[in-house]
């Protein structure tokens, strides 16, 4: 979703809760991976893996100066010849500990596995962030939680998901490579579809 549709999805979204419980969790999002250097390890259930969310990230971090917002995506199943950003298995949260980051998103309730690792990363130390669809013991475990019941009248996890991932490269620091702010990069897009198309000659 491109800054001009997250930018009208926040206007029909507004006076409701949404558009400033994504902000604030996306905030807490922030003030946890950018001190740390990042460290962000995003993870979904068996059933729902969050690609989307990571490429999200991955294009906030470039945009916004903050390298700290690229995830490390853990997968439920790896395959052999996954490229190497496809490639982290589970295993890879039992060495969350302090100074780690770990974004859980569970449209539906996670498997005991997969809670007991959460657990684990937060007796650690790790901060636990998590996107939901109400899991009680997944909101237990996580030190913030933004939670989607099924069958919302407004929107969906998804939504929110992107929702998220647009605010967390907001508000942050002027960096030396040009504008960064949403308003600026919204500005920018504009000038880019009114310019005419380049000449093919």
């Amino acid at each position: 979703m491109d800054a001009v549709r997250v930018a009208l999805l926040r206007e029909v979204l507004a006076g409701t809760e949404w558009p400033g419980a994504a902000r604030r969790f996306a905030g807490t999002l922030r003030r946890s991976v950018v001190p740390a250097g990042g460290n962000l390890l995003l993870v979904g259930t068996e059933q729902y893996e969050p690609w989307h969310l990571a490429a999200h990230l991955v294009d906030e971090a470039a945009w916004s100066g903050l390298p700290e917002l690229a995830p490390t995506l853990v997968r439920h199943h790896v395959l052999p010849g996954d490229a190497p950003h496809l490639s982290v298995g589970l295993g890879r949260l039992e060495a969350a500990r302090r100074g780690h980051t770990l974004l859980v998103v569970a449209p539906e309730r996670p498997g005991d596995g997969l809670l007991e690792r959460v657990h684990d990363a937060r007796r650690a130390g790790a901060t636990v962030l998590s996107l939901d669809g109400g899991d009680a013991d997944l909101g237990t475990l996580a030190h913030e939680a933004l939670s989607v019941p099924d069958g919302s009248a407004e929107l969906d996890l998804d939504t929110v998901q992107h929702l998220v991932s647009a605010a967390a490269g907001e508000n942050s620091l002027p960096v030396q490579r040009g504008p960064r702010r949403f308003r600026d990069r919204l500005a920018r897009l504009a000038d880019q579809l009114a310019a005419p198309p380049p000449s093919r000659w």
